[in-house]
C-alpha cells in the first residue's frame, strides 16, 4: 500500500498551490479520502474529506472558500487545490485513505508534502 503526496512548496501569500495523492496497493474506490495537515508543535489537523464517489466533500473552517479537494478514481489520485494561500497555511500535509466497514476501520497515511507560505 502506498500514497504518495506531491506537489507541496514555497508559495507566497495569496498564491495557489496543487497537492496529489496517488494510491496503490488498495481498491482506492472503497475508500474516502482526506488531508490532514500538520505545523510545528501542533497536532494534526483536518483539512479536507471527500466520499467515495466524490459527491461529498467538507472542509474546516480554516480553509473553506480556499480549498477544494477532489479525486480521479481513473487514475487514483486525490488532489488538494489551495488558494489564496496564508501564512497559517504553512505545514505539512498528508492524505488519508480510510474505509469503515460496519465497526471495523482500516486506514492508511501518506508520508507528507511540506507547504510553506512566506513572503
Amino acid at each position: 500500500v502506498q500514497l504518495v503526496e506531491s506537489g507541496g512548496g514555497l508559495a507566497q501569500p495569496g498564491g495557489s498551490l496543487r497537492l496529489s495523492c496517488a494510491a496503490s496497493g488498495f481498491t482506492f474506490t472503497e475508500y474516502a479520502m482526506s488531508w490532514h495537515r500538520q505545523a510545528p508543535g501542533k497536532g494534526r489537523e483536518l483539512v479536507a474529506t471527500i466520499s467515495v464517489d466524490g459527491s461529498n466533500t467538507d472542509y474546516s473552517d480554516s480553509v473553506k472558500g480556499r480549498f477544494s479537494i477532489s479525486r480521479d478514481n481513473a487514475q487514483n489520485i486525490v488532489y488538494l487545490q489551495m488558494n489564496i494561500l496564508k501564512p497559517e497555511d504553512t505545514a505539512v500535509y498528508y492524505c488519508k485513505a480510510v474505509r469503515v466497514t460496519g465497526s471495523h476501520q482500516r486506514d492508511y497515511w501518506g508520508q507528507g508534502t511540506q507547504v510553506t507560505v512566506s513572503s
